[in-house]
């Protein structure tokens, strides 16, 4: 799915771009990013578990100290539902876990243009891709049926609901 997504956020990962890359993991995805932005992009890596962020910032540190340095790649510990617009906007948002609802909190975090990529729905989900053009109109339209984790808080993720 990874593949996936840099293929559809392509456009919007070029040289000098910006992105946020919301349920952050692991950070492989975010260095992908990272490479496709070039030394003058910047890509911002969001995970709401402190102890996951902590481990990707040690892989990523290990492999691309250079990119960590350097602030190309930043990953902190948020809540990936509300972005981070500290450093919004952006050219491209990918989102690694299913919301429930229109991101529109994400949506306001992209340029004109950009271009958002994240699964939406409950039980029926589908990779949504939302484009904003030059004049800040933003057109939806679905790409595929997928079957994602939910864009939750810690506590949530963690109790017996959801396993």
């Amino acid at each position: 799915m990874h593949g996936y997504a840099l293929e559809n956020l392509h456009e919007y990962l070029q040289p000098g771009m910006r992105a946020l890359d919301v349920g952050s993991g692991s950070g492989y995805l975010t260095a992908c990013m990272a490479e496709m932005v070039g030394d003058n992009g910047r890509i911002v890596g969001v995970d709401h578990i402190p102890g996951l962020v902590e481990d990707s910032k040690r892989v990523l540190d290990r492999h691309y100290s250079e990119w960590m340095q350097s602030g190309r790649i930043k990953v902190l510990t948020g809540d990936g539902r509300k972005g981070y617009p500290d450093e919004a906007p952006y050219d491209s948002i990918h989102v690694g876990a299913a919301s429930s609802h229109v991101p529109a909190e994400l949506i306001a975090q992209l340029k004109s243009p950009g271009r958002l990529f994240v699964p939406v729905g409950s039980f029926s989900q589908n990779i949504v891709v939302y484009d904003k053009d030059c004049n800040g109109n933003v057109k939806e339209h679905e790409i595929m049926a997928v079957r994602y984790v939910p864009l939750t808080d810690p506590e949530k993720q963690c109790s017996e609901e959801f396993g």
